[in-house]
């Protein structure tokens, strides 16, 4: 039976509301308002390795990830990749642009199909004198996101490449002795490290060489997780060789 359009549209509106209600600073709305706001959304379905938008384009509203997996990237001018985050289900986009008026500040590809809400400037600022609450959740969102840049530029600065691996792999490991199957190829952890493809693979050796860990492929058993958490940590004592893989 080929539902009607009314049905249609309905089922519709039951899919954004319920992809709203995921946003942690939507949490707070009544039904009601969720429901009002997912008749504002429109949709936009994304292929893998689609843009949802590029480096400094107009960011005209938020962006909310109601299905699949978007992955925040720069390129520089001599095409260096550095990946910033992936958000999924849940996670929204351009809250920054929104509010001060500039362009994005990187690039949105999707990594798997995936299905995105649009809110406009206008909803969300009118949404925001309505509920006070949502604007200061929104402001703890950001002030996250500040933190998490503030992070990798801490890294990319004062952190070796072998550090930056250890402390990937730390953050991944589950136990001493389990391997952690990689999904990511070097050139892709190349990305999130902010390095090349061949200091990845020299930082491996590194830490093959010394005990830490030993690799079979894409899998990467943690041999020594007392020395690779003081890596992570950026103990010199613990640096493998020199340590200074940059």
């Amino acid at each position: 039976m080929i539902p009607s359009r009314a049905m249609a549209r309905a089922q519709t509106g039951r899919v954004r509301a319920e992809a709203l209600r995921r946003v942690s600073y939507f949490a707070s709305l009544p039904a009601s308002e969720l429901r009002r706001l997912a008749g504002r959304c429109t949709t936009r379905a994304l292929e893998a390795g689609q843009a949802l938008f590029e480096e400094g384009q107009p960011c005209r509203g938020l962006l909310i990830v109601a299905e699949g997996r978007v992955e925040i990237r720069q390129i520089s001018p001599r095409g260096r990749e550095q990946i910033f985050h992936t958000e999924g289900p849940g996670a929204t986009l351009g809250e920054g642009p929104l509010f001060d008026g500039g362009g994005y500040i990187a690039a949105a590809v999707a990594v798997a199909p995936t299905l995105v809400l649009f809110l406009s400037r206008a909803e969300v600022v009118r949404l925001c004198h309505r509920h006070p609450a949502v604007a200061l959740a929104m402001l703890r969102t950001m002030a996250r996101r500040v933190r998490h840049f503030a992070g990798i530029v801490s890294d990319l600065a004062f952190r070796p490449v072998t550090e930056r691996l250890a402390r990937f792999l730390d953050a991944v490991a589950i136990e001493r002795g389990a391997p952690v199957e990689l999904a990511l190829t070097q050139a892709q952890l190349a990305a999130r490290l902010g390095t090349v493809r061949e200091l990845v693979a020299r930082a491996f050796s590194q830490l093959e060489a010394t005990g830490v860990i030993s690799r079979a492929r894409s899998r990467v058993t943690i041999r020594d997780p007392v020395r690779l958490a003081a890596l992570a940590r950026g103990d010199e004592a613990a640096a493998p060789g020199d340590g200074r893989v940059t």
